[in-house]
Order: structure tokens, then C-alpha cells, then sequence
């Protein structure tokens, strides 16, 4: 028989090994000792908020996964704003290239525009820095902290050798999450969603009903490089398309009961054909509307394999306007994949939940489980020939344009002649891109419309530039296919 203090001891064993929080007094009290000797005793003087903030906080969560992560109050700040479709910055587009930056829009009244800067210019330097001897990464990390604070840039007018100086202050600029609306081709629309926000669901909807509604024969819904969001605006877009009670996504928390998402009872679907782009890049909520199309037959995906991020995360607000955003549980499409890949690394046992093998649509087709969102038809987009990637990288496209249109006034209407491809060559040729006449023959077609867009992009906006490319899209052109 087993005395009492034994009992005692046996049950402070056993509820030190159920809970985890039982050896936390002496844990908290090695971090502290730790914390302390580091603020008194390091060589360089080390602030409380770095340490931690910086130092314990991310280094704790990287046990888990990569996508756990602590928000200081300026992080926190930023996801607020991201969730409600909000971005500080100057309001330009700009086309970047080794050691330059050539404005291509300055959208109606942001900042770039109320202080003169527009289409043509050229920025030679941010608060004094000189971007000549900058590589492209360089430039769009320097764009991006420059968005943060005032900034002081020296711009060049097209035509113009004196340098203007300019002093921009970031403001909050309308970012609409579906900013690409028209159409494609006759009947059939093409929609570009880039994350999904409060408001994607009602953009959507906007969108569609701005293109024809229930008139359309085909809409392409353009996921590329779409990082994903806010989960129920994914859910909202899907009801679009999706009829009444259909499960939309189901989620498996670690503890508890299966939770799933379905479509309104009384919801009312748009019926039109339906063709998906995805790449790589594309991730959780675009992950989680492409698999519920999918898993239903409601959609054609074209393009590579998603990027398999399929992990729910609550947003915890903690003291001090911090936050922590931490994984509990997974999601699942309506035929049960995994949407999460399998971790290399973490603590969270994503491999055995991410269920490979094979699945079946509501009409019995094979999709494949095991991470991500494997396309209908896989298409990658086409490797770039060496006279192209050389016309890229010296922005010789970009600044003809330029050049072409203070001396031209061109219209809507705007068409690249034979007579301006000579000039084109003339112009490379000058700048020591001297292409074999059979390499220029190859991609004349695809420069002149390259040409096009750059001249477009400079008259009319990026807007309508892009329009010009989505019509020479591989991807693109192969939906209008399939939906036909």
C-alpha cells in the first residue's frame, strides 16, 4: 500500500507532466536573471524593447512555425491597416531598373502628385542617397522605408537638365484589393484580385456586375501573386459562385470540434463559367477560394501550384497595443485536402495533417491532397529570351517611351507602326543592343507590344497598361480557351 506523502508525490509528478505551466515559476525566474545580467552587464548597451521585442518574443515563437509571429506597436499598426485595405506610401507607380527609378503613374491627389511629381520623371536620389549605383533590390528597399517619413527626392523632368527637389509626406493611399476590372475579350471578363481584405467579397461583386453580371459568357479571376488575407472575404467571394449550403472550407482545430464554412442558405450564385491563374505565390484565402471552386467543379484553375498555406491564425491583442499572431488550427477544402505543405521545421506537427493521396470533386474528378492547390492544367509562364532581358534591365523601353511621347501626342486609339519599331531599333542600336537580325525577328511581336504598354502606361496609367499585357498573357490567352 503506498503511504500518503507517496500518493502526494505521484500526483505532483503527474500534473507537472499535464501542465505545462507547472515549472513556469523557475523558468521565468532563469529568464529574468538572464535579462537582467544582459541590460547590466553587456559591452553595448542593450534597450528592454530590443531584447525582447526583437530577441525573446520571435525567437520563442520560431519553435513553433514560420508563421507565428509578435507584433511591436508600429507592426501591429501596419496589420491593422493592411486588414482594412489601408497603405501608407506616396501614391506612384514606378518602374525600377539598375540604378534607376522612372515614375510610370502619381495617382489624383496623393502626395507624389500634389508635389509635382509625374509620369516621365526620373528620381535620382532619396534624401540624398544616389541611386545610380543601386541594384534593383537595393532600390525597393530604399522605396519602401522612404514610404515610412517624409522623404526629400531629386527628380528629373523629361526634356529637362535641371534637377528639381521635392519633399513628399506619406499619407494613407486607397489601395482596392480587386484593382483590375474589364474586358478580355467579347462576352468574357477579367477580374485580378491581389489580397482579400474587408471589402474583397463586395469589390468582387462590384466588379462583376461593372462588367455585365449574368450577360458575361466567361470571367478569369487572376490569383497570381495574391498572398491571401482576411479568410471570410475568401468565403464571401466564393458564395458568389457556389450554390446554397455548399461547404465552402472546414477547419480542424487542435482542440475541440471540426468548425466549417458553408454558403448562405438563401444565396444566390452568378452561373457563368468561371477559369482561376494561379502561381506560386498564391496563398492562404486565394488558396481557400480556389479549392472550394475547385473541389465543387465550379472552376478551371490554370497555372502552377499554390503556395500551400493553410493554417489558421487568431490575432491575440496584448498590453502595450502589441499583438501576437499565433497558429491553432488548419484548413481543409470541401474534399478534404490540406491546404498547409508540410514544415521542415516547427514544433506543429503539419506533415501528418497535410493528407497526400488523392481526393474527388463533386463530379468525380481526381484532385491531389498533401499541400497547396494543384491546377487543372499546369502552365508556367515562359522563360524570357536574352534580348528581352537585356531591354528589361537597361529600362531602354521605358525611356524611348518617354522620349516618344514629349515629342508625340498619341490617343486612345494608339497603335506601335513598323515606322517607330525602326526608330526602336535605332535607338537600341545606339545604346549598343545590337540583336542578330533572326533574335530580332523572334521578338519583334513581343517588344512592340511591350513598347506599347510603356507608352500606354506613361499616357493613360498603369491601369490600362496592364490590360495590353493580360492580352498577350499565356495564361491568360489559355483560359479564354478553355472558357470558349
Amino acid at each position: 500500500m503506498k503511504t500518503l506523502a507517496a500518493i502526494i508525490v505521484l500526483a505532483t509528478t503527474l500534473h507537472a507532466q499535464d501542465d505545462p505551466a507547472a515549472g513556469l515559476p523557475e523558468q521565468v525566474k532563469t529568464f529574468t536573471d538572464v535579462f537582467s545580467t544582459v541590460i547590466d552587464e553587456a559591452a553595448d548597451p542593450v534597450s528592454s524593447e530590443q531584447a525582447i521585442f526583437e530577441g525573446a518574443l520571435p525567437a520563442m515563437l520560431r519553435t513553433l512555425d514560420p508563421h507565428s509571429a509578435f507584433f511591436d506597436p508600429d507592426r501591429f499598426t501596419q496589420l491593422q491597416q493592411m486588414q482594412r485595405g489601408e497603405s501608407k506610401g506616396f501614391g506612384t507607380i514606378v518602374s525600377i531598373v539598375p540604378g534607376r527609378v522612372i515614375v510610370l503613374q502619381a495617382m489624383d491627389g496623393a502626395p507624389a502628385a500634389k508635389a509635382g511629381l509625374a509620369a516621365g520623371d526620373e528620381i535620382l536620389a532619396i534624401n540624398n542617397i544616389p541611386l545610380g549605383s543601386l541594384e534593383p533590390e537595393q532600390l525597393i528597399q530604399l522605396l519602401g522605408a522612404a514610404r515610412q517619413q517624409q522623404a526629400v527626392l531629386d527628380v528629373r523632368k523629361p526634356g529637362n537638365v535641371r534637377l528639381f527637389r521635392l519633399t513628399l509626406t506619406p499619407a494613407l493611399v486607397d489601395s482596392p484589393s480587386v484593382d483590375r476590372v474589364f474586358m478580355i475579350a467579347p462576352g468574357v471578363g477579367y477580374l485580378r484580385i491581389t489580397s482579400f481584405e474587408e471589402a474583397t467579397g463586395k469589390l468582387l461583386k462590384d466588379g462583376i456586375e461593372k462588367l455585365g453580371s449574368e450577360k458575361l459568357k466567361g470571367l478569369i479571376v487572376d490569383l497570381r501573386e495574391n498572398p491571401g488575407g482576411a479568410v471570410q472575404s475568401a468565403a464571401e467571394s466564393a458564395s458568389l459562385f457556389l450554390d446554397p449550403d455548399q461547404l465552402i472550407f472546414s477547419v480542424r482545430p487542435r482542440r475541440g470540434d471540426e468548425q466549417a464554412a458553408r454558403v448562405p442558405k438563401l444565396n444566390e450564385p452568378y452561373k457563368f463559367p468561371l477559369a482561376l491563374l494561379m502561381n506560386g505565390k498564391s496563398a492562404s484565402a486565394a488558396e481557400i477560394l480556389a479549392g472550394a471552386l475547385q473541389d465543387h467543379d465550379r472552376a478551371t484553375i490554370i497555372g502552377e501550384p499554390s503556395y500551400g498555406k493553410g493554417i489558421v491564425q487568431n490575432v491575440f491583442t496584448l498590453s502595450s497595443n502589441t499583438a501576437l499572431a499565433l497558429t491553432v488550427a488548419f484548413y481543409y477544402t470541401p474534399s478534404g485536402r490540406s491546404i498547409q505543405k508540410p514544415l521542415e521545421s516547427g514544433s506543429l506537427n503539419v506533415a501528418a495533417k497535410a493528407t497526400p493521396g488523392t481526393f474527388h470533386t463533386d463530379h468525380g474528378r481526381a484532385v491531389v491532397g498533401g499541400g497547396g492547390i494543384q491546377p487543372d492544367e499546369v502552365m508556367y509562364p515562359p522563360n524570357p529570351s536574352r534580348l528581352t532581358i537585356v531591354i528589361e534591365a537597361t529600362g531602354s523601353l521605358t525611356t524611348f517611351a518617354s522620349e516618344y511621347l514629349q515629342a508625340h501626342d498619341v490617343t486612345d486609339k494608339f497603335e506601335v507602326t513598323p515606322a517607330l519599331m525602326d526608330q526602336l531599333q535605332s535607338f537600341l542600336s545606339a545604346r549598343k543592343i545590337q540583336p542578330a537580325i533572326g533574335e530580332w525577328l523572334r521578338d519583334r511581336a513581343l517588344i512592340q507590344s511591350k513598347l506599347k504598354q510603356e507608352i500606354v502606361n506613361l499616357k493613360f496609367g498603369v491601369d490600362k497598361g496592364d490590360e495590353i499585357e493580360m492580352r498577350r498573357d499565356p495564361l491568360v490567352l489559355r483560359a479564354l480557351e478553355k472558357l470558349r
